[in-house]
């Protein structure tokens, strides 16, 4: 039988329901900052033999065969931990694991005409250097003005713009006073492609912090578990049990000193809310500036005498976590090339270094 016949005999098929006792799951637990959408699904032992996209559509109900087909094309199903084709046929006890964008939002973005700084752009994504201050993604407060709406904007007439959906291109975020690198998918499939990078951390992240204090180790891992503080459920906290949260994983190294602060190169390996300003508190570092995990005030040094007026005037300068998303590193979705991309700091950033380096040398 021909692909194309294959094709419209899967088309005239009626659904099959899903069995009685199925084994299927599907699990939200990796949702939350990466836009993407997770389900694990195992096959019933009574499964007959069934396409691979057919059986995903009988099972995921808000997808498309269009979204799944392109899911397949861009090794975001696997099954037993194998990328396959579409016309796979899903046995008994097969595991199937997806990794999907976030379908589109209700609620309609108005596109704005803005000013974006595109370091990089080509038929199926784009590079966002996102300054501090712009809020990514619109939420209660912040319906306009956001990165999302000037995106909107630029990427009118493409799939990922089309009726001014919220859906152009995102797959990541970074917090709205961090400042740096965002990668754009422009297609489904670029979407598709990319959330499955960062899904299976195959996304290189480096970060550059400003934190109080000197480490101890001047390379380290963190690996907690992170979830919502159950004091502030505003803020993120690390639960040293490991029974509540999720899994985090952070590489640091310093890079520099500066008397009672330290320059530190950051590498995600996750990427939860807060991740970088959560684990720095949590091993007694937090970051310079930041008001909401306490690094917004002297956490090292006297907090006396010409020291004293030194840090406050510096902590006036940048009134923001001193967090830049330096770098990002991936495969194209399409030509398959190792991508490499880097942005220089911004100028509050600098100016702060150059301060602290200054007060360094002359004490």
């Amino acid at each position: 039988m021909s692909e194309l016949e294959e094709d419209q005999q899967y088309l005239a098929q009626p659904p099959v329901p899903v069995a009685a006792n199925s084994d299927e799951e599907e699990d939200d637990e990796e949702r939350g900052d990466e836009l993407y959408e997770h389900h694990r699904i195992t096959a019933n032992r009574k499964q007959e033999l069934l396409r691979l996209d057919k059986f995903l559509l009988n099972r995921l109900h808000s997808s498309s065969r269009t979204r799944i087909q392109n899911a397949i094309k861009a090794e975001a199903v696997q099954v037993n931990d194998r990328p396959v084709k579409s016309n796979y046929r899903v046995k008994p006890f097969d595991v199937i694991t997806i990794t999907l964008p976030e379908p589109p939002q209700e609620f309609k973005v108005m596109p704005e005409p803005m000013h974006l700084d595109i370091r990089y752009e080509d038929a199926e994504l784009l590079l966002v250097n996102k300054p501090a201050g712009m809020v990514v993604h619109p939420a209660f407060g912040h319906w306009s003005g956001t990165l999302v709406n000037g995106l909107a904007h630029h990427l009118q007439g493409l799939p990922t713009g089309r009726n001014g959906e919220v859906r152009p291109g995102l797959v990541h975020r970074i917090d709205k006073d961090t400042s740096g690198l965002l990668v754009i998918g422009k297609s489904e499939y670029a979407m598709t492609h990319l959330s499955n990078q960062f899904f299976h951390h195959t996304i290189e992240r480096t970060y550059l912090a400003l934190v109080w204090g000197v480490p101890k180790e001047t390379e380290g891992t963190i690996c907690t578990h992170i979830g919502r503080s159950l004091k502030d459920r505003k803020v993120q906290t690390v639960f040293p049990e490991g029974d509540q949260g999720r899994h985090a994983v952070t590489h640091y190294k310093v890079l520099k000193t500066f008397g009672k602060v330290a320059l530190v190169q950051c590498n995600l390996e996750t990427g939860r809310t807060h991740q970088i300003r959560v684990h720095m508190k949590h091993i007694g570092h937090p970051l310079f500036g930041d008001a909401t995990y306490g690094g917004d005030r002297i956490v090292y040094g006297q907090r006396t005498g010409a020291y004293k007026v030194f840090a406050e005037k510096t902590l006036e300068l940048m009134p923001r976590q001193a967090l830049h998303a330096k770098s990002l590193g991936f495969e194209h979705p399409v030509s398959r090339e190792h991508l490499q991309f880097e942005v220089e700091l911004p100028a509050d950033f600098m100016e702060l270094l150059a301060r602290w380096e200054q007060y360094t040398a002359e004490n």
